[in-house]
């Protein structure tokens, strides 16, 4: 990007902290001929003062994704990245990004959900970066951590453990009736993690697919980019859509729109070249996915994530199960 020229000064403004990072733009002047260099860039790093030794190692994944997934991908889902680290001895790491803030916004601000329309847009997005890697034989070989039938039970068991620590924190805010929903979600989950174990009709998914985590362009074209990848994984395509909605959404616009926007994606799957995975597929596994993400709250609580982020999760997971007959996949 510099060809003949250097940076000669960077200046960095008021950084702005997130949930679990610190975002900082830095403007760049030049000397010589680097008429391709970017004027400015984005820093990602960790929050000042995070030890980064709890459960949940932030940084990592999104330093892999950007170092192994992004270069093999489609080009315009992502924002470019121009450099990265991570440094094992001391947790500390790094994302040196493409601004966009000049071309790109948030959709709403948040919790505010965008219109229909775009939100057709995004899950076409999320279309099209799902086609693009699936079935993909470098899934689990190359790319993407591959689990065998223990290594899920032995998940399970671990998230069965961080349940008793959510229900004693919850006290009788977790109803008799939503415990027994987990007693029997964790009863039957070899059943549930059966189908991801199967590894056919699978994708990488973004894991944290929420409509915030969307640049939209300003000019109106459909140059939208999904950002913090911190929680890619393999997995079901099904698990962001669910993500999007049904942790997100409140029960009305949820079934409002739920339907509506399954057929778009579907429809963009396959227009994106996916075969062999028809519509009432996808709808059962948005209802093992919604399913699945009652383990969100109890995670996200026990990994230091606020309440006003979790709590409402849990109400709005559970309405979904109810409107989406999940119960019928526990057995």
């Amino acid at each position: 990007m510099l060809g003949d020229g250097r940076v000669v000064s960077v200046e960095a403004e008021a950084p702005r902290d997130q949930l679990l990072s610190r975002i900082v733009r830095l403007r760049l002047a030049y000397e010589g001929a680097a008429v391709k260099a970017p004027r400015s860039l984005i820093l990602k790093i960790g929050l000042p003062g995070d030890a980064n030794d709890g459960p949940f190692v932030h940084g990592v994944n999104e330093v892999a994704f950007y170092a192994k997934v992004a270069p093999a991908m489609p080009a315009g889902l992502v924002p470019r990245c121009f450099d990265s680290a991570w440094q094992a001895e001391t947790r500390q790491w790094h994302l040196l990004l493409e601004d966009l803030s000049d071309t790109h916004e948030m959709a709403t601000p948040w919790p505010l959900p965008p219109d229909e329309k775009m939100c057709g847009r995004m899950v076409q997005t999320l279309a099209r970066f799902h086609a693009a890697w699936w079935d993909d034989p470098r899934l689990g070989v190359e790319v993407g951590a591959r689990f065998d039938a223990e290594a899920a039970r032995q998940a399970m068991q671990r998230h069965a453990t961080s349940f008793e620590r959510f229900a004693d924190h919850l006290g009788d805010r977790l109803s008799r009736e939503r415990r027994q929903l987990y007693e029997r979600f964790f009863a039957s989950a070899p059943s549930l993690q059966a189908r991801l174990l199967t590894y056919r009709n699978v994708t990488l998914v973004h894991g944290d697919a929420h409509v915030w985590n969307c640049f939209v362009p300003k000019d109106g074209s459909d140059d939208l980019r999904y950002f913090d990848w911190d929680t890619w994984r393999i997995g079901i395509a099904s698990a962001d859509l669910a993500y999007m909605m049904a942790v997100h959404w409140y029960p009305e616009r949820r079934r409002r729109l739920e339907g509506t926007l399954l057929d778009h994606y579907h429809a963009a799957l396959l227009g994106h070249g996916v075969q062999g995975y028809d519509r009432a597929a996808l709808a059962e596994d948005y209802r093992r996915s919604v399913l699945m993400h009652l383990l969100l709250p109890m995670l996200q609580m026990t990994g230091g994530i606020p309440p006003w982020v979790w709590w409402s999760h849990l109400e709005r997971i559970t309405a979904a199960i109810d409107d989406l007959d999940c119960r019928a996949l526990l057995g």
